[in-house]
């Protein structure tokens, strides 16, 4: 077994929060109440014009662990204000952290189990309790209407999160917590990312991602949702360069950052092939015409050659940009 397995673990909560005042409290509170405390609370406030950042201060006052707050003198946005909380973790994990849920007591404990059992996990997300914002269950959880299904869940277990990963997101930040020794592969976060999205991404690129199917917080959905639960027709009336051009922008940062730290991190090599065959896909549906009839003989050559079943969702994707 190995040494790591045994070794106890200092976890970190990384907590951005933006006028959080309406749901701030019970999201500490949950922090307060799980069975395996953390070991700091860093809070990151992006300028806030309420009175979040006095919550904070009462919630310091009783916290049963030790709590930071740095305060931002300008806002940054939220992807720069998790930047920010980050770097300021100690923890060997860090719990991304939204100022708007609630985690359920066992949270904590349930994802330290995994990262103890398997020291090459790098990277664990949950499922969640979908919920209004009064938190009365919607009788939805957050992998259903994701869409995240068996198939895929397998193949992240397997391993293989990099190749699901590069045909959609799934990876929700307010489930997620990460090795902190990672750190320096995922910082700094390119402007063109998601913090989540960009640190599942990089991390499934260089090891194995872990899927817990126990939802272990209530996501509140409500109006001020920085994103929120995913839309069916987000895309409906834009181009193949407006969908895939901003790929295309993403995966480049993505194949950089990967390229710059393969000598450290050797076993991302497959991964950096899979990522070049994809952007050389994008590439091509970037630039099919906007005109559908004329779109047709191109969409036709890349779905002949399997790149859309070998790089994206098949024919539901080749559908799609035939349709736009």
């Amino acid at each position: 077994m190995s040494d790591e397995m045994n070794m106890p673990m200092t976890l970190s909560v990384a907590l951005a929060t933006y006028n959080g005042e309406r749901y701030l409290a019970e999201q500490l509170d949950s922090i307060a109440r799980q069975t395996r405390l953390p070991d700091e609370l860093v809070v990151s406030d992006d300028a806030s014009a309420d009175s979040t950042r006095d919550i904070v201060a009462d919630f310091i006052r009783h916290a049963p662990f030790p709590v930071r707050l740095l305060v931002n003198a300008e806002r940054l946005g939220s992807t720069r204000n998790f930047e920010r909380a980050i770097r300021a973790c100690a923890g060997d994990a860090i719990f991304l952290c939204d100022q708007d849920d609630v985690w359920y007591p066992s949270k904590a404990a349930l994802i330290e189990r995994r990262f103890m059992d398997d020291p090459g996990t790098v990277l664990v997300f949950t499922d969640a309790d979908v919920v209004d914002r009064n938190l009365n269950p919607l009788a939805l959880r957050l992998w259903e209407a994701m869409r995240f299904r068996q198939p895929e869940r397998m193949q992240i277990e397997a391993g293989d999160a990099f190749s699901v990963l590069l045909r959609r997101y799934l990876v929700t930040g307010a489930t997620l917590a990460f090795r902190s020794r990672y750190r320096d592969l995922l910082l700094p976060i390119p402007e063109v990312w998601v913090h989540d999205a960009w640190i599942a991404m990089l991390l499934g690129g260089v090891s194995r991602l872990a899927a817990l199917s126990t939802p272990l917080i209530a996501y509140r959905v409500h109006d001020a949702n920085q994103i929120g639960l995913p839309r069916r027709g987000m895309n409906r009336g834009k181009t193949c360069a407006m969908v895939h051009g901003p790929q295309v922008l993403r995966y480049e940062r993505i194949l950089a950052r990967l390229r710059e730290f393969q000598d450290r991190y050797p076993e991302s090599g497959d991964n950096l092939c899979r990522l070049e065959g994809t952007l050389a896909f994008l590439r091509k549906v970037a630039v099919l015409p906007d005109a559908r009839w004329r779109r047709l003989p191109g969409a036709l050559r890349i779905l002949a050659s399997k790149d859309y079943h070998r790089y994206a969702r098949g024919f539901r994707s080749f559908r799609q940009d035939l349709l736009r």
